[in-house]
């Protein structure tokens, strides 16, 4: 079986949504999240709200990342296993981009922004 599984997946993301809830999050460059938030259209100061709908709109099925899933080399969360999303967002209206890591009982926000794959189609 390859992983992550449809159970593991669905279970990392119930595991982000309960640290966005409880404000366990964590940003690996806040400089590059702060720009991206920009291009969706949102504040960062709002991310946890834009999170928490989010977490809830994904499904394992918009798994977009490796199998099995790739580990991070950034010193902060080195080792830890990145799980990347890709859908179509009806709040923005566009094709979103989210990968993010779970270390602890944290969630660390690694990127979010528009799905640069499909721009210029």
């Amino acid at each position: 079986m390859k992983r992550p599984s449809y159970k593991e997946l669905n279970n990392k993301i119930h595991q982000a949504r309960e640290a966005v809830l409880e404000s366990r999050i964590y940003f690996l460059d806040q400089e590059i999240i702060a720009a991206d938030a920009l291009e969706i259209g949102y504040l960062v100061k709002d991310i946890s709200n834009v999170l928490s709908g989010i977490l809830n709109e994904i499904t394992p099925s918009n798994y977009a990342g490796q199998r099995p899933p790739q580990r991070s080399y950034e010193d902060k969360i080195k080792g830890c296993e990145l799980f990347a999303f890709k859908w179509e967002n009806k709040r923005f209206g566009r094709e979103l981009y989210l990968k993010f890591v779970l270390k602890e009982s944290l969630m660390w926000l690694v990127s979010f922004h528009p799905n640069r794959e499909t721009e210029g189609e």
